[in-house]
C-alpha cells in the first residue's frame, strides 16, 4: 500500500501526531509520502522522521494578540497558488490519502476520486455530544469544508458515546522527577506581554517557549526557542503547564498527570471547544483571556491531576488503516478506550 499523508503544519500538535504515526508506519510494509502545509518551510524543525517530505503553502489562519485576525488571514491567503498546487498534486501513484486537517490532500483526494481518511482532532467535532463554543456559521463551514474527507476518525479526551478515539501521544513518555519550574507555551500571544506578566510573579520560576524567542534568561523567566527535545525534557519535569488550548500539548499533560492552565485562542473554534471540554470533563483549568491575576491565583493552589495513561493509539490506528475497512471504526474505538485509564469515561459504544 502507498499512502499520501497530509499534515496541517500551523501548529506543532498535528506534526507531533504525524511523528508518532510515522514511527509505526516505518515498521510496516507500507510506503508513505508526507505533505506539510500551513507555515513557511524554514519554520519546521526536527523533521527527520518524515524523510523527503513535500511542502506547500496551503491555507492557515493568522493570529494577533491571542486571537484570530481576519484581516491578517485575508492578506496572507493565496487562492490562486492554492488552486495551482491542487492541480499539480497527482494522486495516481497512491492507494489512499490520509489528512490531519490538511486542505490540499483532502481536496485533491475528493477531486481525483481517491479515498480520503481524516485522522485528527478536528474530525471529532460535529458529533452532538462533543462540547463546542464559538461555533458560528463561519467556523462550522470551516470545520466542514476546510479539509473534507470520505472517512474520518476523530480524536478527543472522551469518546462522548461516538466513534472518537483517544489522543495520539507517545505512551512511553512519563513524568520525570518534578522540578520547580512552570512551563509556559503561549505561541499565539504577545511574548513580551507574557514575559512581563511572569516577571511580576517573582516567587515562581518559568520556562517560556515560543518559536519567535531566542535562548536567554530575564529574571525568573528562562526564554527558549521552540525545539522538540528541549521542550519535551522541560515538559516532563514541569511542576505545571500554562498553554493555549491546543489539543496535543494538553493531551500530553493529561497522559502524564501534569496540571495545566489553558487559554484558548479567541475566535478559534477548535480551541474554544477544547476549553469547553476541559471544563465539562474537569480535566484542566481554563482562563478565557490572558490574565496575570488568574495565573497568580491558579499558582496559589495548583490542582492535582491524575494521569490518564493513554495507550499506543498511533500503533492501533496504523493497523486499522492497513486493514482497509475505513468505514468501520467502532471496534478500534472500543478497544482503545478499554485500554485507557480515564476517570471520566462514558459507557462505550454498543454494537
Amino acid at each position: 500500500m502507498k499512502l499520501l499523508y497530509g499534515v496541517q503544519g500551523t501548529g506543532n500538535g498535528h506534526i507531533a501526531r504525524a511523528r508518532m504515526m510515522a514511527h509505526h508506519f516505518a515498521k510496516r510494509d507500507i510506503e508513505v509520502q508526507y505533505l506539510f502545509s500551513g507555515r513557511p518551510p524554514e519554520q519546521y524543525f526536527d523533521m527527520a522522521a518524515f524523510g523527503d517530505y513535500w511542502h506547500y503553502a496551503g491555507l492557515t489562519f493568522a493570529t494577533e494578540q491571542g486571537r484570530i485576525s481576519n484581516i491578517k488571514t485575508l492578506r496572507q491567503l493565496r487562492p490562486v497558488q492554492f488552486i495551482r498546487d491542487l492541480r499539480n498534486i497527482d494522486l495516481s501513484p497512491f492507494d489512499a490519502v490520509i489528512t490531519d486537517f490538511e486542505p490540499l490532500t483532502a481536496w485533491a483526494g475528493r477531486l481525483q476520486n481517491k479515498a480520503v481518511i481524516g485522522i485528527g482532532h478536528q474530525y471529532a467535532f460535529g458529533n452532538a455530544a462533543v462540547p463546542e463554543s464559538g461555533a458560528d456559521l463561519r467556523n462550522r463551514l470551516i470545520m466542514r469544508y476546510f479539509a473534507p474527507t470520505r472517512f474520518r476518525l476523530g480524536l478527543h479526551w472522551n469518546h462522548f458515546n461516538a466513534a472518537i478515539a483517544p489522543p495520539i501521544i507517545n505512551p512511553e513518555e512519563r513524568r520525570a522527577v518534578v522540578a520547580e519550574h512552570i512551563l509556559v507555551y503561549l505561541p499565539f500571544e504577545d511574548q513580551q506581554r507574557v514575559c512581563t506578566a511572569l516577571q511580576n510573579i517573582p516567587h515562581h520560576q518559568f520556562i517560556q517557549y515560543a518559536p519567535q524567542l531566542s535562548d536567554t534568561s530575564i529574571g525568573n523567566v528562562a526564554q527558549r526557542k521552540t525545539s522538540l527535545h528541549g521542550f519535551k525534557q522541560d515538559l516532563c519535569s514541569a511542576r505545571a503547564v500554562i498553554c493555549n488550548a491546543g489539543f496535543e500539548l494538553i493531551s500530553e499533560c493529561l497522559h502524564m498527570g501534569i496540571p495545566a492552565l489553558a487559554k484558548p485562542v479567541s475566535g478559534q473554534a477548535e480551541q474554544l471547544g477544547n476549553a469547553a471540554a476541559l471544563k465539562q470533563l474537569n480535566l484542566a483549568s481554563v482562563m478565557d483571556e490572558f490574565s496575570q491575576h488568574t495565573i497568580e491565583q491558579w499558582l496559589l493552589n495548583i490542582p492535582a491531576q491524575t494521569p490518564q495513561h493513554y495507550p499506543d493509539v498511533a500503533e492501533a490506528i496504523c493497523d486499522w488503516v492497513l486493514k482497509g475497512q475505513w468505514h468501520d471504526n467502532e471496534a478500534l474505538v472500543n478497544q482503545l478506550w478499554q485500554e485507557t485509564d480515564i476517570q471520566t469515561a462514558m459507557p462505550l459504544l454498543t454494537p
